[in-house]
């Protein structure tokens, strides 16, 4: 182990109660919240949206606390120090990306459904089909985007407390997945929302300390922190242009775009996202949630500069990859190097930035999974097995048992992806989202002529596309940073697929839609347009 990463360890070894003191208080303050959330959880618009009780600037603040993963806030600073300008094209994607949702998305959306993006889709098609095709791929992102966050807590807790043992990372990621399985089952969305605003609150404020303290050790001067992170990078000036990650071949440069155009489309899709507008009283806080959420995110994406440039400048380049190969690393270690390598200040401040990273994946986790078993209980389950006759009670249990099954495959995917970069790892759950469920809420909500035929094309031709350009892709195989590093079956060249099943899934829904012979319900989509540009009647 590279003795600066040894250091850290040892450091974090003398404080280790600390350390799990830290950990052990956030645990134990979310399950507090999550247990008297649970109480107050008595019917099915309880779980899923909170009761619509919360304010505009209270689910801005959730939902920045959700958007704001592991990919982030370990994934990017790990990229800016490793990649220098190309890292950072992450936070500009994963920022522009909420345009797009409050632009198209956000407030049709809380007008048109109830507690999912298989509402929206059923009011004018066939319920069956377009629910079970929203529920499955639901699932299927939250799954991709859960396995991003497992990655980094197996990394981050790992790097605490000293384990370098496969088992024992693999022991984390499966303690990480028995937590957020007690949190959504428990508490539902009001608990699951007040675990993100805690969380968000946090992560802010760990991020304002981090880069208050990388300025000060550079007297303010930003030119000075980007000249000593190029000249320490050993990269020099081409550390801060364009083309180090994507700049070297033609390949690299269609993956930088492929990477740029599923974070801008992504966000309007993710489905851990799009239940947020459900939890607030009108479309005008739905609006005014995402105004605050672009708002907070933003400053947060603007301090990552700071935190990969700051841990560029100050930890040189193989003592992060000896960390982690990926970098997800890099922001606990400049946390580390900001309070001195060899002082208590810096394992002390080691184990805050971490407990606050770690309380980030247990929020954004909780998010994901809550998403996907309310998708699984309410469209599935109560929709499309009991046929809408499902009571409540049933429904709500349904929402427990699959909380228990998605949780326990996130366990297995993650332990098999935790060497893979975070943000790497988010980004193809972006790529997923923009390729199955944008394509259908665009078409649902904007065009007369679609139908159910159309909505199944684009929704599974999208997703079968995404998944399996992926499964064929450097990020499984053929890389030494890939899931497995020592077979190669690889046949697509580039680690995103979203330049080409992007395109695919907004094609298909087109296509299914022009060869289907169903005449579309007129009727039903004026309702539809009405209700979803003025409120009227909806839940």
């Amino acid at each position: 182990m590279n003795p600066v990463v040894t250091l850290a360890v040892g450091e974090a070894g003398e404080h280790r109660p600390l350390i799990i003191t830290l950990f052990s208080v956030f645990v134990v303050a979310t399950l507090v919240i999550t247990v008297w959330a649970g109480r107050q959880t008595k019917s099915a618009a309880d779980f899923y949206a909170g009761g619509r009780q919360f304010t505009g600037f209270q689910n801005g603040l959730a939902v920045s606390g959700d958007y704001m993963s592991a990919a982030s806030f370990l994934g990017i600073a790990g990229a800016i120090a490793l990649f220098g300008y190309d890292g950072f094209l992450y936070s500009i994607g994963f920022l522009v990306a909420w345009l797009v949702a409050l632009l198209l998305v956000a407030e049709p959306l809380r007008n048109s459904g109830r507690y999912t993006m298989g509402d929206v889709l059923a009011y004018r098609m066939r319920q069956r089909p377009v629910r079970t095709a929203a529920g499955t791929s639901t699932i299927v992102v939250s799954i991709f985007y859960l396995l991003a966050q497992m990655a980094g807590a197996g990394v981050l807790v790992s790097l605490l407390l000293g384990i370098t043992s496969d088992g024992g990372k693999i022991a984390i990621v499966a303690l990480v997945g028995v937590l957020m399985i007690v949190y959504v089952s428990i508490g539902g969305m009001k608990g699951t929302t007040w675990v993100q605003m805690v969380k968000a609150v946090l992560l802010i404020a760990g991020a304002v300390l981090l880069t208050f303290l990388v300025m000060l050790k550079f007297n303010f001067n930003i030119s000075d922190l980007l000249g000593k992170a190029a000249d320490n990078s050993g990269k020099g000036a081409a550390f801060l242009e364009p083309g180090l990650k994507y700049g070297a071949t033609g390949t690299t440069k269609l993956d930088f775009l492929s990477l740029g155009v599923a974070l801008v489309l992504g966000t309007a899709g993710l489905p851990h996202i799009l239940i947020r507008f459900y939890t607030v009283p009108t479309a005008k806080a739905a609006r005014k949630s995402v105004i605050w959420a672009i708002g907070l995110i933003g400053a947060f994406y603007l301090m990552t500069l700071a935190l990969g440039f700051g841990a560029a400048a100050l930890i040189k380049p193989d003592e992060i990859i000896a960390s982690n190969k990926a970098g997800n690393t890099a922001a606990p270690l400049l946390a580390l190097h900001l309070g001195g390598v060899d002082s208590s200040w810096g394992a002390i401040l080691l184990a805050s930035i971490s407990a606050v990273a770690f309380a980030t994946i247990l929020a954004v986790v909780a998010g994901l999974t809550l998403a996907s078993s309310s998708s699984f209980a309410h469209d599935i389950y109560a929709n499309v097995i009991k046929k809408g006759t499902a009571t409540e009670k049933q429904e709500i249990n349904a929402a427990r048992w699959a909380t228990i099954g998605i949780g326990a495959v996130s366990i297995v995917l993650g332990a098999l992806a935790r060497d893979l970069n975070v943000a790497g790892l988010v980004a193809l759950a972006f790529a997923v989202a923009a390729s199955a469920n944008l394509p259908t809420i665009v078409y649902s909500l904007f065009w007369k002529r679609f139908t159910t035929s159309g909505a199944l094309w684009s929704i599974y031709g999208g997703l079968v596309t995404a998944v399996g350009l992926v499964l064929f892709s450097p990020v499984v195989s053929g890389k030494p940073t890939s899931m497995f590093p020592d077979v190669d079956f690889h046949w697509f060249p580039l680690e995103n697929p979203g330049l080409i099943s992007i395109p695919v899934g907004f094609l298909l829904g087109v296509v299914g839609t022009l060869l289907s012979k169903e005449t579309p319900n007129a009727a039903k989509y004026a309702e539809l347009e009405v209700r979803s540009l003025t409120g009227t009647g909806a839940h």
